[in-house]
């Protein structure tokens, strides 16, 4: 089938291999000149993709990478794997429109269209769908088959990957459901079918909401524990022993990624908007986790304070800028705010992380550095807010005059503080 995944991104580009790997002829859009570029050049910037898969997609002539909207035309299938990010606290979903605008010029009678786009119950059927009709000329369910697969990309993760994690579908009628399972079931190994796309929007915010809710609490709790000189880390150790009732948990710097600083406010907004009514859970989960960058830069006063320094004119090192571990990943990532509340308080602040490659909206005081010997031992305080495999633990120990390890990746000692 000639199948087209509109966005290249995280998410995007994961599907259009794997589909490109099993046989369709596949077309990578982007909006993102610089994005397609490289793609075209056989260059990825996502981990879990490697650049020789791409090339070798690209040599069998079953994925091309294109800015240009008229090579969406003719598709079989078109997945929707576009951002949706918050506005002032409201979800922004031009993206998801300008894709079914884009989408409704060339869809043919017989064709999928499948959103995977984060976001609120009720968006496919209620927004996605019309856009489509409308621009068309063609009805959902009638003409067109029409669903909802929520993305479940894990970056870096070793063990589930794209084709190991199961995938949710659902569609807007039976039939629409068979023609989204049908096509997922040649990606991935297990398939999982609810009874219509709310359903399955909902599921995804669901995982993600118990994640931050989880993790706000335990952030919580490494905070009150700080205070009360226990060893937060230790607590969790033991409380892991539990073979049942219990799911570890562990404290950061702060969330980041486009899941969960943003989907769980995707369910609060939209609970508000048609209940009337706050979903107290996911406020209280944001106001701790979106203040943990603020607990950090305390924490990093607090040292200072304690050898009666200043953090105006300090050199500072922050290890990783990626939100998570073993990925270049910088979406609304805690480092990136770190950084500016540091540097915003007078500190020379550099930065190391081997895996963000593409650019980052931060402060042009923010120095980009190798985590070399010399620049680990001239920083005033080393801050590992990202444990990536990549960085040499046992030569940060050795040479770091001070860290604050927030998240517990070194051994003791009398030079480190854990968070």
């Amino acid at each position: 089938m000639r199948v087209v995944v509109v966005g290249q991104g995280y998410v995007g580009l994961p599907l259009a291999i794997r589909a490109a790997e099993v046989g369709h002829e596949v077309i990578g859009y982007d909006v993102d000149s610089r994005r397609v570029k490289s793609l075209a050049a056989g260059e990825s910037f996502v981990e879990d993709v490697s650049s020789e898969r791409i090339r070798a997609a690209m040599d069998r002539g079953a994925y091309r990478p294109s800015e240009s909207a008229r090579d969406c035309g003719g598709f079989d299938v078109a997945v929707v794997t576009v951002p949706t990010p918050l506005h002032e606290g409201t979800p922004d979903l031009r993206y998801i429109r300008e894709s079914a605008l884009t989408l409704a010029r060339y869809l043919r009678p017989g064709a999928t269209v499948v959103l995977e786009s984060t976001t609120y119950p009720g968006t496919t059927q209620e927004l996605f769908a019309p856009l489509l009709e409308d621009g068309s000329g063609l009805t959902a369910g009638t003409d067109f088959h029409l669903g909802y697969s929520p993305e479940r990309i894990d970056p870096g993760n070793a063990v589930w990957g794209f084709k190991e994690t199961p995938k949710v579908v659902s569609g807007v009628n039976a039939s629409s459901l068979q023609a989204v399972q049908d096509f997922y079931a040649q990606l991935v190994d297990t398939t999982v079918p609810v009874s219509s796309p709310k359903e399955a929007e909902l599921a995804k915010l669901l995982e993600n909401t118990f994640r931050h809710v989880n993790i706000a609490l335990v952030n919580e709790i490494a905070m009150f524990a700080h205070h009360l000189d226990i060893d937060v880390w230790q607590a969790i150790d033991a409380a892991s022993s539990k073979p049942f009732g219990f799911m570890k948990f562990t404290p950061g710097p702060g969330v980041g990624g486009h899941c969960l600083p943003i989907d769980p406010s995707y369910l609060s907004w939209r609970v508000q908007r048609e209940l009337g009514q706050s979903f107290r859970f996911v406020e209280l989960a944001n106001d701790i986790n979106n203040h943990m960058p603020e607990y950090v830069t305390r924490r990093i006063t607090d040292l200072f304070n304690q050898r009666r320094r200043s953090v105006n004119g300090s050199r500072i090192l922050l290890l990783g800028l990626a939100y998570k571990k073993n990925t270049g990943d910088a979406r609304e990532s805690p480092a990136l705010r770190i950084s500016q509340l540091l540097l915003d308080m007078g500190a020379q602040v550099r930065a190391a992380d081997p895996h963000v490659v593409e650019s980052l909206p931060v402060d042009t005081r923010l120095v980009r550095v190798e985590p070399a010997p010399e620049e680990l031992a001239a920083a005033d305080v080393v801050v590992l807010l990202t444990d990536h495999d990549s960085f040499d633990y046992e030569l940060i120990t050795e040479h770091a005059p001070l860290v604050l390890d927030c998240r517990r990746r070194l051994s003791s000692g009398p030079t480190i503080e854990v968070l």
